[in-house]
């Protein structure tokens, strides 16, 4: 199960940088043991529907559950102190598109049943941090084969033994995290006992915390965890939860449960997971109710963010460029007669919006046809209806994807349907982080596989560039090259100009127009004012990212 972006979208595709690794919490003996005064009862039955379950092993009787959880996870976690949204994720990149440090990786192992979502979940409470990944071990379960299938259907199939996960796939998955990068994690059918053909899409964050009953089996997948905690839990109290959880919640017989606990989850347990305590840097007994190991736990990851800590620096942005040329990258459209009596209609603040919205779909519409000459075409021959043969062009491509910046950017989209017939089209959502005014991705819907296609960008207006600059990262994420993305708006400042040319030098810049200036608010001067706000004939909500006009820093 993986609790994190869940709208189904993405892959990957970033710049690495290093990051020192800190192991920097004192131990001896290789680890640290807390322990607190508590009830000793870890128990699973008090978390809410959402939270994530450890992964168990197969019940002698049919198993209810069919699919990982990583299927029906929803896109944000609610602690008692507020809302984790995992849908998302910062700007991991500065300025000049390089990204920052990788994300914090927590590793959580321990005997099954022994509280080790519970102690993720309190984790993520007490960190209090906007971005998490939970990834569980229970979406890495291997394909099984004829044989290994008749077997897990008489339940007699060890899903506890390290062959039965894909631990591969599983180290590929965590160091995409690690470095930022979206992935997709599998969704297991349990029925089945394959993995279906809908994968969930995962991005990374501030913190990413790995539980599985085997999280430290694995030598690859120790080097990526930057703290690793085991959840200590006496045996008898283990068993009584899974009494209780498999005869309550799926209907099997007390003489049943013991027979799967004798045969293959204790001595998995000794064989495999209890010896793998002398890795880890943390051990909690008690799990979730060890309140001062937990505490320490955040201290230590609270310290480690810190040294990590991301700022978007607008003013860095604003004066980074100044006095410099324009860059060979960027195109604008030739300014006609035609054009720049349009410039003056949408430009005045007297214009009511069925003018401004008429005069904008006009010069959206010149912008995409003259976006569409930067296409390379390669030479094709056609017969004509007489027989003769004509020498014409092609598109030298897979095809053409629209993407667009909501909510000002989607102006953009009818122009380009008009233009180019069935054309697949996606969607960004940026907003801003009201304490650190950086700009965060909140939803993208995007189509499968753009890998080869040429992208177009469409946003109305870019002043800072900021918005622009975290949906090309998305893109890259994408694996669509650099290349073939065409950044679209009708105006830009010079500021946002040289913010995206910086960052992306290989991404083509097309305007209809670019003005000198960008205020203290980061308003373009001259400019068009909120582009959505008149377009709509709304008030923007303040923390869009409206086309960086109006944005609240």
């Amino acid at each position: 199960m993986a609790t994190t972006s869940s709208t189904t979208e993405q892959t990957q595709q970033h710049r690495d940088e290093g990051v020192e690794e800190d192991r920097s919490m004192s131990r001896s003996d290789s680890r640290s043991i807390f322990d607190a005064s508590g009830s000793g009862d870890d128990s699973l039955d008090g978390l809410p529907s959402h939270a994530p379950r450890c992964p168990l092993t197969p019940s002698l009787s049919p198993r209810k559950r069919t699919t990982s959880q990583s299927k029906t996870e929803p896109p944000l976690l609610r602690t008692n102190k507020r809302t984790i949204y995992t849908a998302g994720r910062p700007p991991w990149y500065n300025v000049t598109g390089t990204t920052f440090k990788e994300a914090f990786v927590i590793g959580l192992c321990g005997g099954s049943a022994s509280g080790k979502t519970t102690v993720a979940n309190k984790i993520i409470e007490a960190l209090d941090v906007p971005w998490v990944v939970l990834l569980s071990m229970d979406s890495f379960y291997k394909v099984l084969n004829k044989e290994e299938q008749e077997l897990a259907a008489k339940n007699e199939y060890n899903f506890d033994h390290p062959d039965a996960f894909d631990f591969e796939l599983l180290v590929t998955v965590i160091r995409k995290l690690k470095k930022g990068k979206s992935v997709k994690v599998p969704v297991y059918d349990f029925t089945s006992h394959c993995r279906r053909k809908e994968w969930k899409t995962v991005y990374g964050a501030n913190v990413v915390i790995f539980e599985g009953i085997l999280a430290f089996a694995n030598k690859e997948l120790l080097k990526l965890l930057d703290m690793k905690v085991f959840v200590d839990t006496d045996s008898d109290i283990r068993l009584v939860r899974r009494l209780k959880r498999d005869i309550s919640e799926r209907g099997r017989d007390i003489s049943g449960v013991i027979k799967q606990y004798n045969k293959f989850v204790k001595p998995a347990f000794e064989q495999y997971i209890e010896p793998t305590v002398q890795v880890a840097d943390i051990v909690v007994p008690r799990g979730g109710e060890n309140f001062v190991a937990l505490d320490l736990i955040v201290q230590h990851v609270h310290s480690q963010l810190e040294k990590r800590k991301l700022r978007w620096d607008i003013s860095a942005l604003a004066s980074a460029h100044q006095g410099q040329p324009l860059p060979k990258t960027l195109s604008v459209m030739e300014s006609t007669p035609q054009v720049r009596g349009m410039h003056t209609i949408i430009r005045n603040k007297e214009t009511n919006r069925d003018e401004f919205i008429f005069y904008s779909k006009r010069l959206m519409r010149l912008l995409i046809e003259h976006a569409l000459s930067f296409l390379p075409l390669k030479p094709v021959s056609v017969e004509t209806p007489q027989g003769g043969t004509y020498e014409g062009k092609r598109l030298s491509g897979k095809r053409i994807t629209g993407v667009s910046i909501l909510r000002a950017g989607e102006t953009m989209e009818q122009a380009l349907m008009a233009v180019c017939k069935d054309i697949r089209l996606g969607k960004i959502l940026i907003q801003t982080n009201h304490d650190t005014g950086e700009p965060e991705l909140h939803y993208l819907r995007l189509p499968k596989d753009m890998s080869e296609d040429y992208v177009i960008l469409m946003d109305s207006t870019v002043s800072t560039g900021a918005a622009a600059l975290m949906a090309v990262r998305v893109l890259l994420d994408h694996d669509v090259p650099e290349d073939k993305i065409f950044l679209l708006s009708l105006l830009m400042a010079e500021m946002g100009v040289h913010s995206v040319a910086y960052a992306f030098p290989k991404v083509r810049i097309i305007t209809t127009a670019v003005d000198k200036g960008v205020n203290d608010q980061f308003h373009i001067i001259p400019g068009i004012g909120n582009f959505g706000d008149r377009y709509f004939g709304t008030d923007a909500p303040s923390d869009w990212y409206e086309s960086d006009e109006g944005m609240d820093y």
